[in-house]
C-alpha cells in the first residue's frame, strides 16, 4: 500500500460522517395545509364544520399535511391504509365500509393506500375544540369504552327509519341512520351536516328548494329552521351520516 493510503482513507470515512450528519440534520419539509392538500376536496366549510371528500388511487399517498381541528374519519367502502405520524410507528388500519375513527387535532400524518382499489374517504373537522368525546353505538375513540347506546326506530306496512348514536361530544352528536322504502318522513335537523354512504343515495327535499341528490360521499348543510324531508334514489334501503350540533346551527359565521 502507497505511504499516503491510510490518510486517503481515513478523510474518505469523515468525509462520508460529515455527509451523513448534514443529510440527517436536513430540515423536513413543512406539512401541507387543509384547505390545501390536493387529495383533500373541501365540499362544506363553516362555522362548525370544514368537511372534506378524499380519493387516493391505488398504492398512492397523502403527503405529509397538517390537521389543526378536532376530526372524524369516514371509510367509503373497505380499506387497507398506513397511517404514518413523523416520530411515531406507522398505523396500519383495515377499515370497514362506513367505518369511522375520531381524532385530536395537532397533528400531522402521511397517508398511504395499500390496496389494489382506490382508497375514498370523507374528513369532517369540527372548528372548535369538542371537549371528551364520548363513543355510544360504535368505538370511534379507539382508547374509550363504549356508551350507552340508545336507538331509536320507526316502522311501518313500507317504510322503516332507524336512527343509531354513534359518538357524542360537548357540542355535536355523530349518528348512523337508515331508512328503507322510497321515503323518510322523519325530522331533518337543523345545523347538520349529512353525508351520504351508498350508491345511488338519499336526495333531500327542502320546502323551497331544488331537491338536493347526494350519492356515496356527497354531502349537505342543513342550516337552521329546515323543513323537508328525504327520498331514496333508487335502492331497497339507504345510509347516511348526520352530525348534527346542539346549538340547532344559530351560531354567527366567524
Amino acid at each position: 500500500m502507497r505511504p499516503w493510503a491510510p490518510r486517503a482513507f481515513a478523510f474518505a470515512i469523515v468525509a462520508l460522517g460529515v455527509t451523513f450528519c448534514l443529510s440527517a440534520q436536513a430540515p423536513q419539509p413543512a406539512p401541507a395545509k387543509l384547505p390545501g392538500e390536493p387529495h383533500h376536496h373541501l365540499k362544506i366549510d363553516n362555522a362548525y364544520v370544514r368537511a372534506y371528500y378524499v380519493e387516493l388511487a391505488p398504492h398512492e399517498k397523502a403527503p405529509l399535511h397538517q390537521h389543526d381541528h378536532d376530526c372524524i374519519f369516514l371509510s367509503l367502502g373497505p380499506s387497507d391504509v398506513i397511517n404514518a405520524v413523523p416520530g411515531k410507528p406507522d398505523v396500519h388500519l383495515v377499515l370497514k365500509d362506513g367505518e369511522m375513527r375520531f381524532a385530536r387535532g395537532g397533528f400531522a400524518h402521511v397517508t398511504r393506500n395499500l390496496s389494489d382499489a382506490p382508497l375514498r374517504l370523507v374528513a369532517i373537522e369540527f372548528l372548535r375544540h369538542q371537549g371528551e368525546p364520548q363513543n355510544l353505538c360504535a368505538q370511534l375513540v379507539p382508547s374509550s369504552p363504549l356508551g350507552i347506546c340508545s336507538r331509536t326506530s320507526v316502522s311501518s306496512k313500507d317504510r322503516a327509519f332507524s336512527l343509531e348514536p354513534q359518538m357524542e361530544t360537548a357540542e355535536a352528536e355523530v349518528d348512523l341512520v337508515r331508512f328503507s322504502g322510497k321515503r323518510c318522513d322523519s325530522a331533518l335537523y337543523s345545523g347538520s351536516l349529512l353525508v351520504s354512504l351508498e350508491d345511488p343515495g338519499i336526495q333531500v327535499n327542502l320546502e323551497g328548494s331544488t331537491p338536493s341528490p347526494l350519492h356515496q360521499g356527497e354531502m349537505i348543510w342543513l342550516g337552521p329552521n329546515v323543513l323537508g324531508y328525504l327520498s331514496s334514489l333508487g335502492g331497497d334501503s339507504s345510509r347516511y351520516l348526520q352530525v348534527t350540533f346542539k346549538d340547532g346551527g344559530t351560531r354567527a359565521s366567524d
